[in-house]
């Protein structure tokens, strides 16, 4: 054979070699995005997963019965800060220069919509269908927070949500079973409002968060029915807000205001978070009140949800085992653990029947506490979450201080709230 001939074929011979090795290399990698499983060698593949410090034993028991359960997996998990805005700085740092340190983020319910909007999250719609999982088995609030222009981003990790307090010691039985059904409206509330004022040493009627600040988002979404109804809502604000068992300063209270008078006995019903029944429960300084002198209930239109949720790092390179730990985490055993562990309400509906989860939860043994967790609403999903709370916090509070500017305000209200 010639030279040259010779020197052709074994060019050809060359470039055939390395397009295959290249080839192999490429699947290799595909194959490794969705799962890095090192089947020659079997170890396990590492999930990092970013979820805050736990001061229960519930976050560490769940992962080891994680990685228990499991022969592709194994979890690590190095606690991040317990403040909420430090921990949404440093996750959005890692998200936001593209890493994969976190394959599994804990996220308060009021990040999802920024993350997903900012292109951080991987939808799992897919996920869910291969699982078996519908929607409508989680809490209804928490399901609303995760999803995004459609698709769903997260699942919840563990809840919280409004609640209506009353004083049962005061409240007529008709009244209590009214409420504890949730079927009654806000004018239902004013006028038992109005009816029970001065009882047993009682001077205010109900007591909610109206200061300019974020707990008002929260409780202009409950009003305004997650913003369906934002003028009705807001002129019932407005109406509770000025009445005469309403304290003069309502428009500065916090939570912590409202818990206050509520456990002095002077307040006959109070909307807060369920953190108010531990602190009734385990008589905290300051207490007066008992727990058989409280009832729970529905807020008329639902309670919005707090809480966390789990969502999966776009960027992550074990997009499986993510998943894998947030379907563990997320549904019937892993929600037990949250439950029974750390006393956590869970997202999985059918738990709130649990004895053993019941059991480990006071609040879930009350009739109206279980007719709560079952309507929840969300506060507004948008990648600007926080411009669109700073418009409904500085619009309705204008609003509830003049009274004046109604159709204004509420347009500017529910243009933000509904922004995507």
């Amino acid at each position: 054979m010639k030279k040259g001939k010779l020197g052709y074929l074994c060019f050809v011979i060359l470039s055939i070699v390395i397009l295959v090795a290249c080839s192999n290399d490429k699947a290799s990698n595909t194959e490794q995005k969705g799962n890095k499983n090192n089947s020659t060698t079997g170890e396990k593949v590492t999930i990092k997963v970013g979820i805050q410090n736990d001061n229960t034993p519930a976050t560490q028991a769940l992962i080891d019965a994680f990685n228990e359960s499991q022969d592709k997996f194994v979890v690590e998990w190095d606690p991040l800060t317990n403040d909420s805005a430090q921990m949404h700085d440093q996750l959005l740092n890692s998200l936001n220069s593209g890493s994969s340190e976190y394959d599994v983020l804990s996220l308060d319910v009021v990040w999802a919509g920024e993350f997903a909007g900012a292109g951080f999250l991987e939808p799992i719609d897919v996920f869910m269908k291969e699982a078996g999982f519908s929607k409508d088995q989680f809490n209804t609030g928490s399901m609303a927070s995760g999803n995004y222009t459609g698709k769903q981003y997260t699942l919840p990790f563990f809840p919280d949500l409004g609640l209506l307090y009353f004083r049962s010691d005061i409240v007529s039985e008709e009244d209590a079973i009214k409420l504890e059904s949730g079927d009654y409206t806000y004018e239902d509330l004013y006028a038992m409002a109005e009816k029970y004022t001065g009882e047993k040493g009682t001077k205010y009627g109900f007591l909610y968060q109206s200061k300019q600040y974020e707990g008002l988002t929260v409780n202009v979404t409950e009003f305004t029915n997650s913003y369906n109804n934002v003028q009705t809502g807001l002129e019932s604000m407005y109406k509770f807000t000025n009445a005469d068992f309403s304290p003069s300063d309502l428009l500065n209270y916090t939570e912590a205001e409202t818990h206050t008078n509520f456990e002095q006995g002077n307040a006959v019903f109070a909307r807060n978070w369920p953190y108010q029944f531990g602190r009734i429960k385990g008589q905290e300084d300051g207490v007066t009140i008992s727990l058989d002198q409280v009832g729970i209930a529905p807020l008329p239109n639902g309670g919005a949800v707090g809480g966390w949720l789990l969502g999966i790092n776009k960027n992550s390179e074990n997009i499986d085992g993510a998943w894998a730990f947030i379907e563990f985490a997320a549904g019937k055993t892993g929600q037990k653990i949250m439950a029974t562990e750390g006393g956590y309400l869970p997202g999985f509906n059918t738990l709130l029947e649990d004895e053993a989860v019941i059991a480990g939860n006071e609040l879930l043994s009350y009739p109206g506490f279980q007719n709560a967790l079952a309507n929840t609403l969300a506060r507004p999903v948008s990648p600007d979450y926080n411009a669109v709370s700073d418009t409904i916090q500085v619009e309705s509070h204008k609003y509830l201080s003049s009274g004046e500017g109604l159709d204004t305000i509420s347009s500017a209200i529910e243009q933000s709230a509904k922004t995507e």
